[in-house]
């Protein structure tokens, strides 16, 4: 490994502090910037129409000939959907796993990335001798295959970043973590640790996959009907149940979804499943066998299924809708923020005439590691300073007292703000400044052009819409020549509001008349005058605050 001197060691989140989500993680050794993971986050509610968020990648932009590398721990978009607008900001190789690599290049290929991306495929035997460090990997177990930690070997000692894991005892051959290796990182000095918190307040251990297979197994065996099983597209793990499942009860599968016969097919083509010859079949042959014959494996738009089965419910999906008798597995935690979406997707799945199984039963469990799994870890990894990450603040806070519990001291354990640089200077650890971060919000294939204020224009439109004033008047005569009309959208209903309008239209009419009598008078003051007062007036009225748009057109 590394002999050489390393003089500075940063180590900086752009994304995956204080959130779940958008994890990026850099380390920066001497002048060369490595960069572990880049992952997207899912819109939360306030950030109307907004289809993804991405890391603020400025600080990359502008240091872009010291970025040496990006590693990416394993497949799943909040690690690798980011990586085609990083791509374009910086052209360096990309490491990965196969399977992580292979779905990396479908990602860039959804969203449109036009460059030539160098992959460069790792194995967790694999070592990589760069200018100033060594680069290492190891397995762990997650609902994916081909999950790695990476190690980055400096002179001072390991910087270790877990990826996502968890420590599940009955985990098959493709999942199993590799134990003894952690525990051989541990013996050689590990600098930092930054280990994934997003389970940090669920004590215990996290319940076995081989539960799920159990749980999974009896509820295909006792469902009358069809069987709708619904589940992240990513969730490889879980596919893999679903159709041992159905192979066990006799059932053939159609897997609807494009992200998830996408993955299907990546995953399949790459032996990451295993499928017997006729088990699926195309969803349009359905019809060709009796209900309790058939499994419907599903997911919707981004790889989240809940949305998709709420269409089901109201019968306006494209492919199947809920039928009675049909037996619905929810076999995927709610994203963040969703719950309350859930919850009302299920009472519609009833109504519809499915049961539904969900939540209640162990068809589902975490993919992330609970306390007992976080404190193993730290002490496999035995860490002179400790950086939890993957997490929103109380879930750092959780796993900075779990690694308390086990003997770490207050001034060994830092919980960095996004963007805060931590630098490792001379045996001692602290923060040296701040970078650029925060959420570049994407909308269709707008890159960061939606902002605050465009997201405050929607929020305001959302709740007491939108009022359009057109005005048409003579320049040289100084009249009004057409109009004043209000369009009314989101605001109230014209048909029975015709005495307010009325009212509201006489008040422009007064408005623009005493502007127009003036010597000189200015297109912005009219606007501003008639947003005021028509605000003014409206809330006295409805007690609503209408966006008022005012367009005065001359001939």
């Amino acid at each position: 490994m590394t002999s050489k001197k390393n003089n500075s060691i940063k180590i900086i989140s752009l994304g995956g502090i204080g959130e779940i989500g958008k994890n990026m993680y850099l380390v920066e050794v001497d002048k060369d910037i490595f960069v572990i993971d880049a992952g997207l986050m899912f819109p939360e509610e306030e950030m109307l129409g907004i289809d993804i968020v991405i890391p603020d990648m400025t600080y990359l932009t502008e240091n872009r000939d010291r970025v040496k590398a990006i590693f990416l721990t394993h497949g799943h978009e909040d690690h690798i959907g980011a990586l085609s607008y990083l791509l374009r900001q910086v052209n360096v190789p990309v490491y990965g796993m196969k399977l992580t690599l292979a779905l990396a290049s479908a990602k860039l290929k959804e969203q449109e990335f036009n460059g030539t991306p160098t992959f460069i495929e790792v194995d967790s035997d694999t070592i990589l001798n760069m200018n100033s460090v060594d680069i290492s990997f190891f397995k762990t177990n997650h609902s994916i295959p081909d999950s790695v930690g990476v190690c980055i070997h400096t002179s001072e000692g390991i910087i270790v970043y877990t990826g996502d894991f968890k420590f599940d005892q009955a985990a098959t051959k493709l999942y199993k973590p590799e134990i003894g290796k952690m525990a051989a990182i541990g013996e050689k000095g590990v600098l930092c640790l930054l280990s994934d918190s997003t389970e940090a307040e669920k004590p215990g251990y996290t319940t076995s996959e081989a539960i799920v297979v159990r749980e999974m197994s009896n509820a295909f065996y006792n469902a009358p009907g069809r069987i709708i099983a619904a589940c992240f597209a990513s969730d490889i793990n879980r596919i893999q149940h679903i159709f041992d499942s159905a192979i066990e009860n006799r059932r053939k599968v159609a897997v609807v979804g494009k992200s998830l016969e996408r993955i299907y097919h990546i995953a399949l083509d790459l032996g990451y499943l295993e499928v017997e010859e006729d088990l699926i079949i195309p969803i349009s042959e359905l019809k060709d066998y009796k209900d309790n014959e058939v499994v419907i494996l599903m997911t919707g738009n981004q790889g989240e299924p809940i949305e998709a089965l709420q269409k089901m419910a109201k019968q306006t999906a494209k492919f199947v809708n809920i039928q009675p008798g049909d037996t619905v597995l929810i076999a995927a935690s709610p994203l963040r923020g969703s719950e309350v979406f859930l919850a009302k997707t299920v009472d519609m799945l009833f109504r519809a005439g499915a049961n539904v199984i969900s939540g209640k039963r162990t068809i589902h469990v975490s993919s992330h590691g609970s306390q007992e799994e976080l404190k193993f870890m730290i002490n496999l990894m035995k860490p002179k300073y400790f950086i939890p990450v993957h997490g929103e603040y109380r879930l750092l806070q959780a796993h900075r007292k779990l690694a308390l519990e086990i003997g770490l001291k207050n001034e060994q354990i830092l919980i960095p703000e996004r963007g805060e640089i931590v630098e490792i200077k001379d045996g001692k650890i602290g923060f040296s400044g701040k970078v650029p971060s925060g959420n570049v919000l994407i909308d269709g294939i707008g890159v960061g052009d939606v902002g605050n204020i465009v997201l405050r224009d929607r929020k305001l439109l959302s709740q007491d819409g939108i009022l359009i004033v057109v005005v048409t008047l003579t320049r040289q005569d100084k009249k009004i020549a057409a109009g004043p009309e209000i369009i009314s959208r989101g605001f109230v209903y014209v048909r029975e509001s015709e005495k307010l309008m009325d009212d509201s239209t006489k008040l422009v009419r007064e408005i623009v008349e005493r502007n127009i009598a003036k010597e000189t008078f200015e297109w912005s003051s009219l606007k501003q005058d008639i947003r005021d007062e028509l605000n003014r007036y409206l809330f006295e009225k409805t007690k609503r605050r209408p966006m008022i748009l005012p367009i005065i057109m001359e001939i």
